[in-house]
């Protein structure tokens, strides 16, 4: 899961710098890509297409693009820091979901942890008057559509390769896209190119480790470790990109990560 997070915040400083494209069209060149290359390691290793459970294979697809699409959305309209730092209340909302559909245990006093958590992206919106509510809002859309798709991946546990998990979302992603783009296709200027190319890529091997990290380990232990993508996206944003973050979004971050953290000492 480290490893993965690593590959999503260099997928997400690529993705930023080509968010004058039409998001649709970001989907299908980051799935696109991502689906060539996987579709190649599949007949390489020998890794079954078709897989043995095609319609839970589709819906992880379905839902994974819905929340990708959301997730382009707000890196495109915030901050990068911010984006993914509302991203990141995934793991919460997997814990959620993984106490009801996975029946994992949750103790009581994570829910503290977890309103903490969520105070720290009320706080992020009321101090920063530069983020906008809808945006929030789809961020927040966007991290249970996430919480929804590493359910269905950990339900895939044992079931299927990885490498066919990965396929079907990229397939569904690449489709999705396809069609919700041609009325505005915008073709990409010299440079964005490399940078598409360059999200594909570390799209794949993100994907890759982050499907091997939740069919070997329990769902909400091994998301938590996604927040130290919040470190990345935050550098990024601010000697790559010119993002200022002031006081009350640092502040925001700081909550939403520490209700995470302490939810996860609390567990261990």
């Amino acid at each position: 899961m480290l490893v993965a997070t690593f590959y999503f915040a260099l997928m997400n400083i690529f993705i930023k710098a080509v968010t004058h494209l039409p998001v649709m069209e970001i989907v299908f060149f980051r799935c696109g890509i991502s689906l060539v290359i996987c579709f190649a390691q599949m007949k390489w290793e020998g890794v079954s297409i078709k897989g043995s459970h095609p319609w839970l294979l589709f819906l992880r697809g379905l839902i994974g693009t819905t929340a990708l699409y959301l997730y382009f959305v707000t890196i495109a309209k915030m901050s990068l820091g911010t984006a993914v730092t509302i991203q990141y209340l995934s793991p919460i909302f997997t814990t959620i979901l993984g106490l009801f559909i996975l029946k994992e245990r949750v103790r009581p006093v994570m829910w503290l942890f977890f309103l903490i958590s969520f105070s720290g992206v009320f706080v992020m919106k009321d101090l920063d008057q530069s983020i906008e509510g809808i945006y929030v809002l789809i961020g927040i859309a966007s991290s249970i559509g996430s919480a929804f798709a590493y359910i269905t991946i950990r339900a895939l546990k044992d079931k299927e390769n990885p490498l066919t998990v990965v396929f079907y979302f990229q397939l569904v992603g690449t489709v999705t896209g396809l069609i919700f783009s041609v009325s505005n296709f915008k073709t990409p200027e010299s440079m964005d190119w490399i940078y598409l190319l360059m999200v594909g890529l570390f799209t794949q091997l993100g994907q890759l480790n982050l499907t091997k990290s939740l069919q070997k380990e329990n769902v909400a232990k091994v998301s938590i470790i996604n927040y130290t993508g919040v470190i990345y996206a935050v550098a990024a944003g601010f000697f790559i990109f010119g993002e200022y973050y002031n006081a009350g979004t640092f502040l925001g971050m700081l909550l939403v990560i520490a209700g995470v953290v302490l939810s996860m000492f609390y567990r261990k």
